[in-house]
């Protein structure tokens, strides 16, 4: 019997927030950064909110460990103003 890793190996999760050319920002959750990230600029897979709004820039991530956890935390970050989320990324790139 042949079986794949890829259904063995866990999935890392990951939380995403884009800054968006018009300067403002976009939450998400993904498993892949660097494909999403290029749906978002190219694709008809991106969020209708960042194909009106390219090009996008990746400019902060969290790892999660589940979907789950990954989800609340980006309820959590939409949550946040459009100034704590300015904090946010300008102290995680410091």
């Amino acid at each position: 019997m042949h079986t794949s890793l890829t259904h063995t190996m866990p999935k890392h999760w990951y939380v995403y927030i884009l800054r968006c050319q018009d300067g403002s920002f976009y939450t998400g959750v993904t498993t892949d950064l660097v494909r999403r990230l290029a749906e978002h600029n190219h694709g008809s897979r991106g969020a209708r909110y960042t194909r009106a709004r390219r090009p996008v820039q990746l400019c902060y991530q969290e790892h999660a460990i589940d979907r789950s956890q990954a989800q609340q935390r980006e309820h959590a970050l939409r949550k946040l103003s459009a100034t704590a989320k300015r904090q946010l990324v300008q102290n995680a790139g410091t």
